[in-house]
């Protein structure tokens, strides 16, 4: 019996290429609805995502357009109706629109720079975590210094010598969380380097390279993932930031952390104004905590919280 059971599984077909993708996906998820939080904070980054893929389908309006009625006169500061869902600004933008259109700002930029910061993270970490010697002790104190100076100190330093633009941006981002995930996935190569399976590729001639990346980086990647998850939040919440303080996008892009400080003076006339960019970066800025707490959940990973 066993060996025609053997024959039969051998003369299966193999599954699908998207088969193959889609059952550790479904997996995935189910493990993400064992928490309920953890769902929500899925199906909101979700949703945010599908803004910023399809915002300029699903507006009403260009995020620059202003309105006018059949008078061609300008519809500003109007309050919030079926017509304009977020009502309008002093300048008659339609809010809604904006706050669409700015998912795209907000979600593009930060995550190029994580992504970026979470690339050479992973390579200096698993680089100084496997050499380790002076060549670990000078590259983590360097990066240490780094770390000693308060983010947005570093970023208005940064932005206000270069000038603020979309490559600033992603430059103040990486800087400062790159040195944050080296340190996170140089103490998870210090973890495993010794371990047999590490040693055994040793022993076999693999080089430098071969090691870091089909031995080292597989075990890393659990820490890697929820690493990435947190500096994604952060980066979000730092570019709003800057956004606010007039160091971000520049207008008329729809920038939601200036939508934010263009509304605070408005406030007592269109309080709706202030209102929605704000639910829009706090909504988001959770939904993507909760999910970084799922993949903890899930890999079992007590990452950094700088």
């Amino acid at each position: 019996m066993t060996g025609i059971t053997t024959n039969v599984e051998s003369n299966r077909a193999p599954r699908p290429f998207i088969v193959r993708w889609l059952v550790p996906l479904f997996r995935f998820f189910r493990q993400l609805a064992q928490n309920p939080l953890s769902l929500v904070g899925t199906l909101i980054v979700t949703l945010f995502l599908i803004l910023a893929a399809f915002g300029p389908i699903i507006a009403p309006y260009d995020f620059d357009e202003v309105i006018r009625d059949e008078n061609n006169s300008i519809v500003n500061r109007a309050e919030p109706s079926l017509d304009h869902p977020f009502g309008t600004d002093r300048r008659g933008f339609d809010v809604f629109s904006r706050v669409i259109w700015g998912a795209r700002e907000i979600i593009t930029l930060p995550g190029i720079a994580t992504a970026i910061s979470v690339a050479l993270g992973a390579i200096i970490g698993m680089t100084v975590g496997y050499y380790g010697g002076w060549v670990d002790e000078v590259i983590s104190r360097a990066l240490d210094s780094l770390l000693s100076i308060p983010a947005l100190v570093l970023a208005l330093v940064m932005l206000g010598i270069a000038g603020p633009s979309d490559i600033g941006i992603i430059l103040v981002v990486v800087l400062l969380y790159t040195p944050i995930v080296t340190r996170v996935i140089r103490s998870a190569t210090l973890g495993v380097r010794d371990l047999g399976y590490v040693e055994a590729a040793k022993l076999r001639g693999e080089s430098t390279i071969y090691i870091l990346f089909r031995e080292i980086f597989p075990s890393v990647l659990p820490a890697l993932a929820v690493e990435a998850a947190l500096r994604f939040s952060y980066a979000i919440f730092l570019t709003a930031s800057l956004g606010f303080l007039g160091l971000g996008v520049q207008p008329p892009s729809p920038d939601w952390g200036r939508m934010v400080a263009e509304a605070r003076g408005e406030f007592a006339r269109t309080p709706w104004t202030l209102w929605y960019p704000t639910l829009a970066i706090g909504t988001l800025v959770v939904g993507v905590n909760l999910l970084a707490d799922g993949l903890r959940r899930i890999f079992r990973f007590e990452g950094s919280t700088v």
